[in-house]
């Protein structure tokens, strides 16, 4: 077990503290206690961070740690860590590293064998996901899509035959190609436009992608966006059925980067079947 802060002495310590997404009560008493006692906090917009720091009385000091100075603020964190220091890492909102900076300086203290303690706490595509009343037992998180336009339409491509709710973050600015390429590409499935997650003019837009890309025409939503597309009635048809079970999971073994066990649940699921009835069938084809 990796101590706190007041029982680490002389050891430095990474802490990946997740921040308000929007309401500032969101947020934990571990995530408070740790932002007082850290030696510095990196936080990807100090006059953002500023704020929540002035709201709970945290007087300390910020570095700034975002996409365009990652590069050399990162060994120079490491430095301090290797010192002693206790450093907190922050994004604008939320938990840092997913869909955000952070993931080089979470590899480098790794590297250098720097502990790294994650203090978990709000999550939009989680909370949104929560509230959206499509299926939560499996999803697939991809963050942000490409933002040039073949780009885009070819990630949404590759998830045509995604039996599992798909959960995408998505620029206000942007949203309409989005939807206007997810309801060409992936057909009128059912859908979740949540956005202002916790903030005042939270809201969540439900129907499928022809509907909210209509409305979105009419009327293109604000503020941080969490797009939320639910299965296809008939995603599983996608998938050539003609071929045997073993090759398809070859093929998501090759095209997906999956292992076997996982190829194996994805192939089961796509043609209806139990995970003990799939792995009987695989073994007969041998």
């Amino acid at each position: 077990m990796i101590p706190d802060i007041q029982d680490g002495a002389g050891n430095g310590c990474l802490y990946l503290v997740a921040t308000p997404i929007g309401n500032l009560e969101d947020i934990t008493l571990r995530a408070i206690r740790i932002l007082k006692e850290a030696d510095v906090i990196a936080c990807e917009d100090t006059r953002h961070t500023q704020k929540l720091l002035q709201h709970y009385g945290i007087h300390k000091e910020l570095v700034s740690y975002h996409a365009h100075n990652e590069l050399t603020r990162a060994p120079e964190l490491v430095i301090e860590l290797e010192q002693g220091a206790k450093a907190a890492l922050v994004s604008d909102a939320g938990m840092p590293v997913v869909s955000d900076p952070g993931h080089r300086l979470v590899t480098l203290c790794l590297r250098h064998h720097i502990p790294v303690v994650p203090i978990p706490g709000p999550s939009a595509f989680i909370a949104a996901l929560a509230a959206s009343g499509l299926p939560t037992e499996e999803f697939l998180f991809v963050g942000f899509l490409p933002s040039r336009a073949g780009a885009r339409r070819k990630a949404l491509d590759a998830l045509k035959a995604e039996p599992r709710v798909i959960v995408l973050y998505e620029a206000p600015h942007r949203l309409v190609e989005t939807l206007a390429d997810a309801a060409e590409i992936l057909g009128a499935r059912p859908a979740v436009v949540a956005r202002e997650i916790t903030k005042i003019h939270e809201e969540f837009l439900r129907g499928n992608l022809n509907d909210l890309r209509d409305a979105a025409r009419k009327r293109t939503p604000r503020g941080e966006i969490t797009l939320l597309i639910g299965p296809g009635e008939a995603a599983s048809q996608i998938v050539d059925h003609a071929i045997s079970l073993k090759q398809r999971v070859q093929q998501l073994e090759a095209e997906s980067g999956l292992d076997r066990k996982a190829a194996l649940k994805q192939a089961a699921r796509e043609r209806g079947l139990a995970k003990r009835e799939a792995y009987k069938q695989l073994l007969l084809e041998r």
